[in-house]
C-alpha cells in the first residue's frame, strides 16, 4: 500500500448547528515535511474536537483510498484529496482487501486496522451535502481507522508494508456491511448468512471496543 500524502489539522469552527458553533478537526492540510512523528493517539499537528466520537486510541489515524475520489466526482460530489478529513491518502488497497486487525509497518511505527469510518453530520457540513453520509454508507467507500501499536517517525510518502494478517478476519467492507445492513429485510436464508458474518465480525479481537459494542447489540436483536 502506497502512502500518497499525509494530512493534519486542529479543531476550528466548521459552521453553526442550531445555535451553536461546531468545532471540528475534519479540515486537514498536507504535511510538507518528509517525515512526521506519530504518537499513541495522533500524528504531530493533528487533533480532534471531541474524542468521545473521533480520535482516541482506536482511531488515531484515518486512512482513505485516493482511488475513491474519481467515483465521488462522477456522482457530482465536489470533494478532493483530504476532503473526508483523512490523515493518510493511500493507493493500492481498499475496503474489500484490507482486513480488521491488519498490522502495517509505516516507517518506524506499527499500526493496526481497527474499524471502518462512520460518517457524521460534520462531514455533511464540510461538504455542503446532506446526502454524502448515506452515499458513503451505500457505496462502502468509508476508509478505515488505525490504532498505533508502536509509536515512531513515519514518512509522508512511500510504502506502508503489511506485516501481519489473519486471513479469516473480516474485511473492512464486510464489517461495514454488518454495521448498516438491515437483516429484518432479508429473506431467511440470507439472514442466516448475515448473522454468521456478523458473528465473525464481532468476534474479531482487533475490532475497536466501542464499535464492536454497538454491533453486538445489533446482532443480539436479530439472533
Amino acid at each position: 500500500m502506497r502512502v500518497e500524502g499525509v494530512y493534519v489539522g486542529t479543531p476550528s469552527v466548521l459552521g453553526v448547528h442550531g445555535r451553536e458553533e461546531v468545532l471540528s478537526g475534519i479540515t486537514k492540510s498536507p504535511v510538507g515535511a518528509a517525515e512526521v512523528a506519530l504518537g499513541e493517539i495522533n500524528l504531530d499537528g493533528d487533533d480532534q474536537a471531541d474524542r468521545t466520537v473521533h480520535g482516541g486510541v482506536d482511531k488515531a489515524v484515518y486512512v482513505y483510498p485516493a482511488e475513491h475520489y474519481p467515483a465521488w466526482a462522477a456522482e457530482d460530489f465536489d470533494v478532493s484529496v483530504a476532503g473526508f478529513g483523512e490523515n493518510v491518502s493511500t493507493a493500492g488497497a481498499d475496503e474489500a482487501t484490507v482486513r480488521i486487525g491488519d498490522v502495517w509497518a509505516w516507517g518506524g511505527a506499527l499500526v493496526q486496522v481497527s474499524q471502518p469510518r462512520t460518517p457524521c453530520f460534520k462531514l455533511a457540513m464540510k461538504t455542503g451535502r446532506k446526502d454524502i453520509a448515506p452515499a458513503m454508507i451505500d457505496s462502502g467507500r468509508s476508509g478505515w481507522y488505525l490504532r498505533v501499536l508502536r509509536e515512531g517517525t513515519v514518512p509522508t510518502s512511500g510504502v506502508m508494508a503489511l506485516e501481519e494478517r489473519d486471513e479469516n478476519a473480516p474485511t473492512v467492507q464486510e464489517t461495514y456491511l454488518v454495521s448498516f445492513a438491515n437483516p429484518a429485510r432479508l429473506p431467511a436464508d440470507r439472514r442466516d448468512a448475515f448473522l454468521r458474518l456478523a458473528e465473525r465480525v464481532v468476534s474479531t479481537p482487533a475490532l475497536a471496543r466501542q464499535y464492536g459494542h454497538g454491533l453486538r447489540a445489533k446482532v443480539a436483536r436479530f439472533a
